[in-house]
């Protein structure tokens, strides 16, 4: 092979072992699953249309005498943090399983420190110290999500190499250090959202159902016991049974939804809005419902499902435990997340501060979600031309093959078509 030259042409041929850019493209376009990507897309793109509709009800109420607000201030800043986001979406989901799990590990490993931070220099706002401020304000929480996931999905996959590794106990203990650093901020809601991905995740990789089920009524213990401790929880959820009016942005948020009908009063005639707190990130819902309409409201709802169905069709011949924990956990968070945003907007759940992921406008939290995509996609990536033979979700959900599953490290059979 003659050396490269700067200035000459290159060799017609790489090293062997290494793939040009162009090829790794080609080989990333190959085994992406497409359709995913673009129903995420066009939901990220309806999300945009949303921030549009809600950012002068937002601008407005955060206008002071000295200072207005452009009614398009929060659309213009949206824009730029979606362009940042789509490009982490796409730069992580290039990644190989094996680096998206190191990645994601190591992720996992610096917000759970950071987490300890918060109490201590944490930054708060509304009543709540969740953010940080290192050159930029962020939750560490959001950004702890998608790790948390994928670390699961690592301490649980070791049952496949030795079933005397006490993994429940590992991964529940990680958890309930995850859910006293978060309920010092508070942050009940997240908190909530992690034991959801957890109990998804201990379900599917095949533990003991007794143990489960002892954990299952520490989890609910610990909850009662919130209630009484955190006069945060406690007001909200007395304001979501007996109606009370201290906290009552999710009756105005149902109204909101409600106010425009089937078919909505219209891009930029929704009057409702103006008056509603957080428009633009944890009640951008009810804005869509006034402006455009309970039918676009089940379409937004049908595109969360789809994604959902989509990335479980992904892992029903899988055949890495692993990759189908961290698969199922990396959905779990996002569906669990819109699912409790749009039950809040439907006033059927107490307000927990959660954005709508893929539609809300978000800074970090933003790119914080497209980090959990552009993982779930690099999970999922696979060679079109093999074709499994060993068992996945379906026979985890009883209706597929009966075949061992094989860890991160076994050797997979497959076949190959030409």
């Amino acid at each position: 092979m003659q050396p490269y030259v700067p200035g000459k042409r290159q060799p017609a041929h790489m090293p062997k072992g290494k793939l040009s850019r162009w090829s790794e493209i080609k080989i990333w376009w190959r085994e992406i699953d497409r359709v995913l990507l673009l129903l995420v897309l066009l939901l990220m793109s309806f999300g945009t249309i949303a921030v549009a509709a809600a950012s002068p009800a937002s601008a407005d109420r955060l206008s002071t005498a000295s200072e207005t607000l452009d009614p398009l201030y929060f659309f213009y800043r949206h824009l730029a943090w979606q362009v940042l986001a789509i490009g982490t979406l796409l730069g992580i989901s290039m990644l190989t399983r094996e680096n998206a799990r190191r990645l994601a590990i190591v992720l996992a490993a610096v917000m759970t420190g950071l987490l300890f931070l918060v109490p201590l220099i944490g930054v708060e706002i509304n009543g709540a110290r969740r953010w940080i401020n290192l050159g930029m304000q962020f939750q560490p929480s959001e950004f702890l999500k998608p790790g948390f996931a994928i670390a699961m999905a690592w301490i649980l996959s070791w049952r496949m190499r030795d079933p005397n590794l006490p993994v429940l106990g590992i991964a529940t203990a990680y958890l309930a250090l995850i859910a006293v650093l978060m309920m010092m901020q508070p942050n009940l809601g997240s908190t909530i959202l992690f034991g959801g991905v957890w109990f998804v995740m201990v379900v599917l990789s095949g533990v003991n159902v007794k143990r489960l089920g002892g954990v299952v009524g520490g989890c609910i213990i610990g909850l009662t016991a919130t209630y009484f401790l955190y006069d945060n929880a406690r007001h909200r959820i007395d304001a979501f049974l007996g109606g009370g009016t201290a906290f009552d942005q999710v009756d105005l948020a149902s109204r909101t939804l409600l106010a425009g009908g089937w078919t909505g009063a219209g891009y930029g005639l929704g009057i409702r809005k103006m008056s509603l707190p957080e428009a633009h990130t944890d009640y951008i819902f009810s804005v869509i419902g006034e402006e455009f309409g309970l039918i676009v409201c089940g379409m937004i709802v049908l595109l969360y499902l789809a994604i959902v169905v989509r990335v479980l069709m992904r892992l029903i011949d899988e055949e890495d435990l692993f990759a189908l924990l961290a698969g199922a956990g990396l959905i779990a968070l996002l569906g669990g997340q819109a699912f409790i945003n749009i039950l809040v907007n439907l006033q059927l759940f107490p307000s927990k501060g959660m954005t709508l992921p893929l539609v809300s406008y978000g800074g970090s939290s933003t790119i914080a979600i497209c980090l959990n995509v552009g993982l779930m996609l690099a999970i999922t990536r696979r060679n079109p031309f093999l074709k499994s033979r060993t068992i996945g979700l379906g026979d985890r959900l009883g209706f597929g093959q009966t075949a061992p599953m094989k860890d991160t490290t076994g050797s997979a059979r497959r076949e190959i078509h030409p």
